[in-house]
C-alpha cells in the first residue's frame, strides 16, 4: 500500500506537536514524575472524570483503619482513582489529624495508593494561629480552629512582619517534614495535588474572602509555596487554587497568586437545592475556559448529593461535569459512626445510582486510572 509524502509530513507533524504542546507545572524544577503527572491529568480529562474520595483509605461508615478497606471498595469492588488526605493539626506536631487519623498512616496509605497507580490530594485545615494563642483551649469548637473567623488580622499576622510569622514558619516546617517522607519504594518522591487555604470565595474559615484582602490572600499563597518549593527544594507538588461556590469569574479569580505558582483551578460546590445544576453548569464553564487558556488542570474538588435525590450521581452530578474538561470531582468524607452512634452505612437509597455511575464509561476508578499508566508516560 502506498502512502502519500502529504500523509507521512502530516504524521509527523502531529506526533511533533504532540509532544511539544502540552504543558508543566509552575515548578520549573519539578520532578520527573510530577511533571508526567500533570501531563497525564492535563490528557486524561479527555477521556472522562476520575472520581475521587476524602479519606476513603482512612475509614468508612463503620470501620476504622482496615487494610485494603474502603467504603467506595466494599459498593463497587474498586477504589477511587483520586484518594483524598486531611493534615490539619500537623501543624501543631500533633500524632493525629483533627479527624483524629494517624499522619503515620496517612504516610502509609499515600504510598500504597501511588503504588496502586490512584492519584494523591492533599487539603489543609490549619488552626487559627492568632485566636488560638489567646485561647489555649482549642478543643472548645471553633474556638482556635481553621473554622475561628472571629478576626480579620490573622493572615496580615503571619505574613513577614506579622507577630505570628515564626510560628506560621514552624508550622510550615512542621508540613515540609512531612512532605519530604512521602516517597515510594525507591526513596522517589511522591507527586502529589496540595490544596490548601480552600474555599476562599466564602467566609467560614480565617483566610476567606471577607476575612483578608485579596492582596495578603495571594501573599499569603507565594508566601507558602516560596517556603515549600524554594526554601525546603520540594518539588513533587501540583498545588490547587481554589473556591467556594461563585457566579463569576471576577469573583473567582479574586486573590488569585499567579500562574507560577498554581497548577490547578478547583472549585467546591456542594448540591443545596434545584438550582444547583446551573449554579455548577455555570462555575464550571468558566473555570475550565479560563484553565484552558492558561494551561492548568481543573477539579470540582468537593461536592456532595443533595439529601432524598435517589438518583443524583447520573442524573444531576454526571450530567454537569460531563460537559467539561475537568480532571476529577472529589466527594467528601464518610464519617465514621461506630455501632450505637448516629446511622451511617452504604445502604442509602442512592447506593444503586452510585453503582451506575460507576460504571458509566465517562466516570474513571482506579482501575481506569491505572490502565492508563499515568506515571509511565511514553
Amino acid at each position: 500500500m502506498k502512502i502519500s509524502i502529504q500523509f507521512l509530513l502530516l504524521i509527523t507533524i502531529s506526533l511533533f506537536s504532540y509532544g511539544q504542546n502540552l504543558p508543566i507545572p509552575a515548578d520549573k524544577k519539578a520532578t520527573k514524575e510530577t511533571i508526567t503527572l500533570f501531563q497525564s491529568l492535563y490528557e486524561l480529562k479527555n477521556k472522562g472524570i476520575m472520581y475521587g474520595h476524602q479519606d476513603d483509605l482512612m475509614y468508612g461508615y463503620s470501620w476504622w483503619y482496615e487494610k485494603d478497606r474502603s467504603d467506595i471498595k466494599d459498593i463497587t469492588g474498586d477504589y477511587p482513582g483520586v484518594a483524598g488526605f486531611e493534615l490539619g493539626h500537623i501543624e501543631l506536631g500533633n500524632e493525629r489529624s483533627l479527624d483524629s487519623v494517624s499522619f503515620i498512616q496517612i504516610g502509609e496509605q499515600i504510598k500504597t495508593h501511588y503504588k496502586r497507580g490512584g492519584i494523591v490530594t492533599i487539603s489543609w485545615h490549619l488552626n487559627n494561629p492568632l485566636t488560638m494563642q489567646k485561647n489555649s483551649a482549642i478543643s472548645k469548637f471553633p474556638s482556635g480552629t481553621a473554622w475561628d473567623v472571629s478576626s480579620k488580622e490573622v493572615v496580615a499576622s503571619i505574613l513577614p512582619g506579622g507577630q505570628n510569622n515564626a510560628m506560621f514558619n514552624s508550622w510550615l516546617e512542621h508540613l515540609a517534614t512531612f512532605f519530604t517522607g512521602l516517597k515510594d519504594d525507591n526513596g522517589t518522591p511522591i507527586p502529589f495535588i496540595f490544596r490548601p487555604y480552600h474555599e476562599h470565595s466564602g467566609s467560614f474559615f480565617w483566610w476567606g474572602t471577607n476575612l483578608c484582602s485579596d492582596k495578603d490572600y495571594s501573599a499569603l499563597w507565594r508566601y507558602t509555596v516560596d517556603f515549600l518549593r524554594d526554601k525546603k527544594n520540594i518539588h513533587n507538588i501540583l498545588y490547587a487554587y481554589n473556591t467556594d461556590r461563585v457566579t463569576s469569574l471576577e469573583q473567582y479569580m479574586r486573590g488569585y497568586p499567579g500562574d507560577d505558582v498554581i497548577d490547578m483551578l478547583s472549585l467546591d460546590m456542594y448540591d443545596r437545592g434545584p438550582q444547583f445544576d446551573n449554579e455548577l453548569d455555570n462555575a464550571l464553564g468558566f473555570v475550565t475556559k479560563e484553565a484552558i487558556s492558561r494551561n492548568k488542570l481543573t477539579a470540582l474538588s468537593e461536592t456532595g448529593e443533595r439529601q432524598g435525590m435517589q438518583d443524583w450521581w447520573t442524573s444531576v452530578l454526571l450530567p454537569v461535569v460531563s460537559k467539561y474538561p475537568v480532571d476529577y470531582v472529589l466527594t467528601w468524607r464518610n464519617t465514621y459512626m461506630p455501632k450505637g452512634s448516629r446511622k451511617g452505612n452504604l445502604n442509602s437509597p442512592s447506593t444503586d445510582d452510585f453503582k451506575n455511575f460507576y460504571n458509566s464509561p465517562r466516570s474513571l476508578f482506579l482501575k481506569e486510572v491505572k490502565e492508563a499508566n499515568i506515571y509511565n508516560r511514553k
